[in-house]
């Protein structure tokens, strides 16, 4: 098989469908995306056996439970999949805003006006549910997208997919919009951030090495959600029961997600009187816990932190822990070790939420809050492609709006420069 020509093909077309699809109106996607919803519902149990495929596959490779539950689909998964699509349907369309509008002196008027990106290109692993997210997403906002899912979930996603594209059929959004590259070599990925002359943005969404491969290889603009290194602050003037439910929700609710908190900072004040109790409620719950020294003297159990530690994504039950004294050194170590993604403090000291707010570089700052509603359904958005850690055009959640760009439009009645 030749690679190059086949993933060229894909994009070639996929440039051609998007620039029919710019023109499809708000209410013809919006048909074209329930049809998609109602096949997942009608062909779920073929989508939960081929599930089933990379669950065994998975068990067998030695997956974590939790990169497991990333991976599993049930009918219910499936069922929020294509509520996820409901609810993208109902979001307002952005395509055609009018962002600004300015009149000239000299009699212009210039609008400046919101366009889908283009084609729309999308690396990513483990959660199939990815599949139907990005699809629906990139037609929302009048995107043609190319999906590369991982080979942990190669027949899950290609289930997904087939269902998806055949709901396409007899609607105004060309099936060609949606493409998926289901060849598991690398090249095929290398191939595709060479093809800059069809593909407009690239978003890879997975692990730190997937990121950091793709940025590198790319002649494409990525937009970059690298490791998801999330802390939260207790402070010194901590509601002490909050904490607890906060940070156990952010670890153990689903620790297998970005969003999760991976290390957890907790003022020298309420040290004594908040972690041997959280410690022991996390050991209930088969959390590992690492600490500095004086978090080790707390809690006897502990295991010591080693310096890589600090910048760790886990993605899993084990939780770095570290005392602090006071909300500048608690922001200290957030800037040096975090990954501008998600991190909250817990407080009732409003000048110390307001240093914490303004003073912590990252995407999503929270107060008195779990970091697990950093998400795109969370936000209002709908669901997202990602949760971008970077600085330009979009950070955060990446939703509709992030799958955007503008345009100008010049409107005159005879008018030439002098």
């Amino acid at each position: 098989m030749n690679v190059h020509k086949v993933i060229t093909q894909q994009a070639r077309e996929a440039k051609s469908a998007a620039l029919k699809l710019a023109l499809v109106s708000a209410k013809d996607k919006g048909a074209a995306l329930k049809k998609m919803a109602a096949a997942l519902l009608s062909q779920s149990l073929a989508i939960i056996k081929a599930n089933a495929l990379d669950i065994s596959a998975g068990m067998r490779s030695g997956l974590s439970v939790a990169m497991l539950d990333r991976l599993m689909l049930d009918t219910d998964r499936v069922r929020a999949m294509a509520d996820g699509i409901l609810d993208i349907v109902k979001l307002r369309d952005p395509v055609g805003e009018v962002l600004e509008s300015r009149q000239r002196p000299n009699g212009l008027r210039i609008d400046k006006v919101r366009v889908p990106i283009g084609v729309v290109g999308i690396i990513y692993e483990s959660r199939p549910n990815v599949t139907s997210d990005c699809a629906a997403l990139c037609l929302k906002a009048g995107n043609a997208v190319i999906l590369r899912g991982g080979k942990e979930a190669v027949n899950s996603n290609k289930a997904i997919y087939k269902v998806l594209k055949g709901a396409l059929v007899g609607t105004k959004i060309p099936a060609e919009a949606l493409q998926f590259i289901d060849l598991v070599d690398r090249q095929a990925v290398v191939e595709l951030l060479k093809l800059d002359s069809f593909v407009d943005v690239i978003i890879p969404r997975g692990g730190e090495s997937l990121i950091r491969f793709v940025a590198e290889n790319s002649l494409i603009p990525v937009v970059k959600h690298y490791k998801g290194v999330c802390h939260i602050y207790v402070g010194a003037k901590a509601d002490v029961k909050m904490a607890e439910e906060i940070c156990f929700n952010a670890k153990v609710q689903r620790p297998g997600v970005c969003n999760a908190m991976e290390k957890m900072l907790v003022d020298r004040k309420v040290a004594r009187k908040f972690l041997p109790a959280m410690a022991a409620r996390f050991r209930g719950a088969a959390v590992e816990l690492r600490g500095d020294e004086e978090a080790c003297r707390l809690v006897g159990d502990m295991k010591k932190a080693l310096p890589e530690d600090w910048a760790e994504e886990y993605l899993d039950l084990i939780l770095t822990v570290k005392i602090v004294d006071g909300v500048s050194q608690a922001v200290d170590h957030i800037n040096r070790y975090g990954s501008r993604h998600s991190d909250a403090i817990i407080t009732n000291d409003k000048k110390a939420a307001e240093t914490f707010l303004k003073e912590v570089d990252a995407s999503c700052v929270y107060v008195n809050a779990s970091t697990r509603f950093t998400d795109g359904y969370e936000f209002g958005l709908g669901a997202e492609v990602g949760i971008s850690t970077d600085k330009l055009h979009v950070r955060g959640p990446m939703g509709l709006e992030g799958l955007t760009s503008y345009k100008y439009q010049i409107y005159g009645n005879g008018q030439v420069r002098k």
